[in-house]
């Protein structure tokens, strides 16, 4: 398989080599993932939560059409046990055109490709949004919960534990999707405690672009985070029913810490990062 795509260590690979290997009837090990390259295949930009929502559309079609052109082989080859059967009566499972009704009528699919000299078989496919878009709301959706403990002396705010809950369609890998909505809050905690960009009014250039100037969170910063996903079905959204984690998992941090620190200290804080000067001023 092949994509202009790009990961950015969100799990792009792994996904989509699942998404091939499932379509075509192959195991993952048997299936390589190419992408990052522009004379592959065109693919958005990594942003907006759009990489699986779109790429993995267009794996699923690719390989589906791969996957059918195979079955006609066969069903054409007569040296093939499959010779004369319809479409219909053929299944690829793990690597085997394998007849339905009566499976030991079987053959490995790389026999039939060997057959034909090694000559690949190649297909492309395109998705694109259609007018579902126009009826239908398909975004992800999350509710974060924060406690926080502030220090009434110093103003400084310390997270306690945060519980992320997350509709985002079907998750195509719960444990990559768990570690990027994890990661997601992480993030979210910076957004809302330490990370700041400060410019220079007569330059505009920022003047703490460094990591010992701009905080961003480590180990001790992060209390206990807990996510919870909800199995949602959204037949809508795309075939394969998935939709994108990038963002659903920041965006609703930043709010839960500030509602939290207006709960234990009265001060409604509108101006992020809630750094103490703002706390007890």
């Amino acid at each position: 398989m092949r994509s202009g795509s790009q990961d950015l260590g969100t799990g792009t690979y792994t996904v989509m080599t699942q998404v091939a290997a499932e379509a075509l009837g192959l195991p993952p090990a048997r299936v390589r993932f190419e992408l990052g390259d522009t004379d592959f295949p065109e693919a958005p930009v990594s942003g907006g939560s759009q990489s699986v929502a779109s790429v993995a559309p267009a794996v699923q079609a690719a390989c589906a059409a791969a996957k059918a052109k195979l079955v006609g082989l066969a069903i054409a080859d007569g040296a093939s046990p499959l010779s004369g059967a319809t479409a219909e009566q053929v299944d690829v499972v793990d690597g085997w055109l394998v007849h339905r009704s009566d499976p030991k009528r079987r053959e490995r699919a790389a026999d039939l490709i060997a057959r034909r000299r090694g000559e690949p078989v190649e297909a492309t496919a395109t998705s694109r949004p259609g007018d579902e878009k126009k009826a239908f709301s398909m975004h992800a959706f999350g509710a974060v919960f924060a406690e926080v403990r502030v220090d009434p002396d110093f103003g400084t705010v310390r997270m306690q534990r945060i519980t992320g809950c997350y509709g985002v369609g079907r998750l195509l890998n719960r444990k990559t999707a768990h570690s990027q909505l994890m990661g997601g809050i992480v993030w979210g905690l910076g957004f809302a405690l330490l990370e700041e960009s400060v410019p220079d009014p007569a330059t505009g250039r920022i003047v703490n672009g460094n990591l010992a100037e701009y905080h961003v969170p480590v180990n001790a910063d992060v209390g206990g985070i807990e996510v919870i996903v909800l199995d949602e079905n959204d037949p809508h959204v795309n075939p394969l029913g998935a939709k994108g984690i990038g963002e659903i998992g920041i965006v609703g941090v930043a709010a839960a810490i500030a509602n939290a620190v207006y709960h234990a200290t009265g001060r409604r804080v509108r101006q992020l990062p809630l750094t103490p000067d703002k706390i007890i001023a």
